[in-house]
């Protein structure tokens, strides 16, 4: 078995795990709302970026049906934006708040260069570290406006 398969595959299990875990269940509806919100995101950045040549995807489970990252784009990442949502320390100072962004978005951003430098599942062609930071920043706060958006009547009841 080849080193990217089974990474792909070990990001599979642990991202599952990762839900069952930290979805509490009286929680999984918010987090199909934040789970299918980053996925429209990620879903359109991911095909832009790899359609333009920005990134490229040389292993990937669906090569004939898209250029993007089908694990990362649209389960990993998405999931990972769920937990980042759900433990979010709203009733902290905006400095923790603040630090929790660049927590996230950092690690991330570790795991993809790695996966860049050592794996053939993601390639930088016209791309780097900082932009993916970048773009990890964006999305999170968006997706975090999005839900509090979305869930604020029922929390004022």
């Amino acid at each position: 078995m080849n080193i990217n398969v089974l990474i792909l595959g070990i990001a599979w299990i642990l991202t599952i795990t990762m839900l069952i875990v930290f979805v509490p269940k009286n929680k999984v509806r918010e987090a199909q709302v934040i789970f299918f919100f980053k996925q429209m995101i990620t879903w359109i950045s991911g095909l832009v970026v790899a359609q333009y040549g920005l990134v490229e995807y040389p292993v990937r489970e669906f090569a004939n049906a898209t250029k993007a990252s089908f694990c990362f784009e649209y389960f990993v990442y998405p999931s990972i934006c769920v937990v980042f949502n759900l433990y979010y320390p709203e009733h902290r100072s905006r400095i923790k708040q603040f630090l929790y962004y660049i927590y996230y978005c950092t690690v991330m951003t570790i795991i993809e260069v790695l996966c860049e430098k050592y794996t053939n599942l993601v390639a930088y062609i016209h791309w780097t570290w900082y932009v993916t930071w970048l773009t990890f920043f964006v999305t999170f706060y968006i997706s975090r406006k999005y839900y509090v958006w979305f869930f604020r009547k029922y929390r004022s009841v």
